[in-house]
Parts: structure tokens; sequence; C-alpha cells
């Protein structure tokens, strides 16, 4: 019999949250991020998922390819480009897109004897500092692949690092959009620079591309919650209770013994430990269904299981059903109390777990 740890994928929640990143950007063309095996999801379903989408949009070579195997025949995009000049014969075979973002890069192309037409996407380095042209040298470069005769196609790009929180003073969101505009003022080619927050919270912000993420696979991307948008969770982690104990006051849990009871309790041992990708640092109380009933973690998490509360839980007992994250409990909840995100838990889920479809 296999262990009690699925992971259930609900590709008409993919379809949903695509229909909601849209109808934010009605007039806009749709890159589905699929990078990191699309968020742990699985780049099989994120076609399916995705079908409607203008294009997928990833960072591994190599998946790219994949997606071509797999039959998707539209757009798509390398958003960290090519990482050597032997990676031009890919993306050739392939028919990709992709970013440039240095001047190694465009040296790469200006060398390549042999190679056309290429649709390229010049970003900006608008304040993120991470990729990119600043706006002051970013027309120079675009110069520069204009001379190329295998460049087809120029977007202009750009990535925001507070779209989520448009006020922050380290870099508030209309600093950057100053930038970028100030920067690609007078060219005339499409522009892409949503992500899932500026999707979702700033339609003023007008792009031809916009490039939904997280929000595709039912998280939030920032303050506001995932249901308040509308969008459904796509991934359910779900175990069942394989262990009872019932243990008095002054017992402890777990490694290190960091949960001392402060009086009888009811404790249920979860068939998923920080080896299936949930975090070894959740704290005490971090939330969990069990039978549908809200409760919490207790003790340190291991690496094939650890313990929740089964005190107030009616009637639970071996085989009792387990929410981790997902459909009731959603997944930015558990990553909060976490201290982390939700994209980091969907990413981090193990190879060792079952993964079935809706």
């Amino acid at each position: 019999m296999p262990r009690p740890l699925v992971a259930t994928i609900d590709i008409s929640a993919l379809q949903h949250n695509l229909r909601i990143a849209k109808s934010h950007a009605p007039d806009a063309k749709i890159w589905a991020v699929v990078k990191a095996n699309a968020y742990g999801h699985g780049l099989e379903r994120a076609i399916r998922g995705f079908a409607e989408a203008d294009g997928l949009a990833l960072i591994e070579p190599e998946n790219a390819l994949r997606l071509r195997e797999l039959g998707w025949q539209k757009p798509i995009l390398l958003l960290e480009g090519i990482f050597d000049a032997a990676d031009l014969e890919t993306v050739m075979l392939a028919k990709l897109d992709f970013a440039v973002h240095c001047t190694e890069q465009i040296a790469w192309l200006e060398r390549a004897a042999q190679s056309g037409p290429l649709d390229v996407h010049l970003k900006m380095n608008s304040g993120m500092n991470r990729l990119g042209f600043k706006s002051d040298v970013y027309r120079t470069a675009y110069q520069r692949l204009r001379t190329i005769p295998a460049v087809r196609k120029i977007t202009l790009m750009t990535h925001f690092a507070n779209a989520d929180d448009p006020l922050n003073p380290g870099l508030p969101l209309l600093q950057q959009v100053q930038q970028f505009e100030q920067g690609v003022a007078g060219l005339p080619d499409e522009r892409s620079i949503a992500n899932s927050a500026a999707d979702l919270m700033h339609p003023e912000l007008k792009s031809d591309w916009v490039r939904p993420g997280i929000m595709l696979y039912g998280a939030s991307p920032g303050a506001t919650s995932a249901e308040q948008f509308g969008l459904r969770p796509a991934m359910t982690l779900r175990s069942k209770i394989i262990g009872i104990q019932r243990i008095e006051a002054g017992e402890a849990i777990g490694y290190g013994s960091r949960f001392v009871a402060a009086g009888p309790m009811l404790i249920g041992a979860v068939a998923c430990g920080y080896a299936d990708g949930y975090p070894r640092h959740a704290p005490n109380g971090t939330p969990v269904l069990v039978d549908g009933v809200r409760t919490g973690t207790v003790g340190r998490v291991s690496m094939d299981m650890f313990s929740v509360d089964l005190t107030n839980v009616p009637g639970a007992g071996i085989g009792s059903a387990v929410t981790l994250w997902g459909e009731g409990l959603p997944i930015d909840e558990v990553a909060h109390a976490a201290g982390t995100i939700g994209y980091e838990l969907m990413c981090a889920l193990a190879a060792r777990v079952k993964v079935v479809e809706l």
C-alpha cells in the first residue's frame, strides 16, 4: 500500500486562474509562467491548464525543448535568455523567444554566423538590480540589436520588485514605471511589464504582454488573499494520521523537545515531513485541517512526519484525513505561519510525493 501523501492538481483551477489573469488585462496577450516545473505542478499539466495562453515563459532551455516535445506550438519565452553562445542552436531549433539582458548576449548574437529570425525581449533594469540594462544605456543596447540582421522583433521588458507594495520606500512602483518609460520613450515596439501583482492590482499599467506566474496556481502575489481575487488553489496536499499518542502535562514532542504539553493532549503523527517539501521551520500552531477541522502543528517537523494537536478534533484517529494546504486551507496562510511564501512551498514539493489530477 502506498504512503498516504498525495498532491492533487486541479487542471480546471489552472484554467480558471488564467481566465482571471486575462480578465484583468483584456487587451493584453498572456505569457503563462511555467518555470520551476510550473511551480511544482508539472509541465504536462501546465500545457493543458494554460492551453488558452498566448505563450509559455520559463528559464530552463531544456524544459523549453520539453514543452515542444509535449506538443506546445505557440511561443515560448526564456526569461533569463541564453546562458552561452551555443544556446543559440537550441533557440533556433525550438523557435524560442528569449530575453537579452547584458552586452555579452548581444555580442553572441552579433558573432552568430547563421541564425534567425530571432524574437528577443530586451530587458531593462528599472531598479530591481538583478538583470537588465539601466535606462541610460537601454537605447544603446536597443540600437545594437536593431543592427543585427537575425533579430526580427524586439519586445521592451522590465520586471517590478514591488507591484504588491507600490509605496515601498526602498523602491516605489512609480519610480520603476518612470525609469522604464524614460528608457523606452519613442520606441514603437511591444511592451511586457506586468507580473501577477501588477496584473491584479494595477490595471492602470498598460502592457501588450502580461506575465502572470503565482496567481495562475491559486496563490496571492501580495497583501491581498488569493480568494479575494477569485483565484482557486490548483495544488492540494493531503495526507493521513498514521499514529496516535496520548500525552500528559510536562511531556515533550519531537526532536529538540521544543513543545512541552501544558496538560493532557491527543497527538497525531502525519505522514509528511521536510523530505516531502513541508517546511522544517514551521512553528507550533502552523494551520492544518484534520477531518475538516482546523488545528495546528506541535513540535519540530522531521524528515518523514510531523505532529498535530487532535485534542479538539472529535473522532480523530488512525486514517483521519489531513489537508496540509490547498482546498479549504490557503497555501499562503500556511506559508505565512512558516515565515515563507506560497511560491516556495509549491516549488519544494518533493519527487517522492505522489501527484494525481482532477
